[in-house]
């Protein structure tokens, strides 16, 4: 497994707990290590779930010939028989989409209010042409390693699948994309199965420049919603270790410590400092990137100062147009943790809403 799928820490090394998270979102990467290490592997994703499920759509599980397994397909109600029929798999070459009917009992027992029904589509990875192959995992986990969005789009008929990049989507499966949401796609056609889309989004990013005292709050709070957070700041009594205990701490000026990290599609950018001087070239690189968002801190009298400054260094009004200024959604946030929920909230909005 690549290091770089395990977020770098300014502090020790990741603690256990930390390690199972980091393996169980590196299914593709472990089930081609397994492969490259001679043994047969088995993907199993969740297909179809009920409402509460404690594993959701696209959830996966790692099979190999040694009944070695990682991830997960549900709360343990119907993981045996995947882990058979995944073995079975491996053994005759085929894929197969298994259906399940959860009872009540056994729902309760993985803390559900009620049973419900799950698919889960079983891929044996073979060379046999059209299907999950070893090239075709090979290409999947280079997109990952690579941050580019891909989906692994299967048809449930005949278990045809291909590698489907984001910039060559369909408008559906793009919507898919932005929501974080695998599915099914075109089942309701003609009476069609359907295909399954399994999408491989990179991990969602947040670069908070300026380690204040809303920063305090809202790097716990990213790194809660889903993001690997990291916090710029070239003054050392404000980005340091005591104020900001396990964060990653970067204290590169803003516009070098953008350049480094390279924001794409899937990071969000909050500037916080009021320090034009740090702020502006945080603004600058990030309008020059893909970042879904950019939030900026301050008064609508300094946001006007600073729209003015951009004007005058020749920034384009569509780019201007980028900022949400004042940052967060207007929930009359007062505290530093009010105002961290707002930004989460406004950021979540962009990410899901667009």
């Amino acid at each position: 497994m690549p290091d770089t799928l395990i977020p770098p820490s300014s502090s020790a090394a990741p603690d256990a707990a930390a390690l199972d998270r980091a393996r169980s979102e590196s299914i593709p990467e472990i089930a081609l290590d397994w492969l490259r290490a001679g043994k047969g592997v088995a993907l199993a994703s969740v297909v179809e779930t009920w409402g509460s499920a404690p594993r959701g759509t696209g959830s996966q599980l790692a099979v190999s010939s040694e009944a070695e397994m990682m991830g997960s397909v549900s709360g343990g109600c119907v993981e045996g028989a995947v882990i058979e029929e995944s073995l079975a798999a491996i053994a005759d070459g085929q894929a197969r989409l298994l259906e399940f009917g959860v009872s009540d009992d056994d729902a309760f027992a993985v803390g559900l209010a009620c049973g419900g029904r799950i698919r889960v589509l079983v891929q044996p990875v073979t060379e046999t042409p059209g299907q999950l192959t070893p090239a075709l995992l090979g290409a999947l986990v280079a997109a990952r390693a690579d941050r580019t969005p891909v989906a692994l789009v299967t048809a449930l008929d005949g278990f045809a699948t291909r590698l489907v990049a984001r910039a060559e989507a369909s408008a559906a499966v793009a919507a898919r994309f932005r929501a974080d949401r695998s599915g099914v796609e075109g089942a309701a056609v003609e009476g069609g199965v359907g295909e399954f889309v399994g999408l491989h989004n990179p991990p969602l990013r947040m670069v908070v420049v300026g380690a204040v005292h809303i920063a305090q709050a809202l790097l716990p709070m990213a790194r809660l919603a889903g993001y690997d957070p990291v916090l710029v700041d070239p003054r050392g009594a404000f980005g340091s270790e005591t104020r900001f205990p396990g964060e990653r701490i970067l204290d590169d000026w803003p516009d070098e410590a953008l350049a480094a990290i390279g924001p794409d599609a899937r990071t969000a950018v909050i500037t916080l400092t009021h320090d034009p001087k740090l702020d502006d070239p945080a603004i600058r690189a990030t309008l020059a990137s893909e970042a879904f968002y950019l939030g900026c801190l301050g008064s609508p009298r300094t946001h006007a100062k600073r729209l003015a400054r951009l004007e005058a260094e020749g920034v384009a009004p569509a780019e201007i147009a980028r900022i949400h200024a004042p940052v967060g959604l207007d929930i009359g946030a007062k505290s530093p943790g009010e105002i961290a929920v707002s930004i989460m909230a406004q950021v979540t909005q962009v990410l899901r809403r667009g």
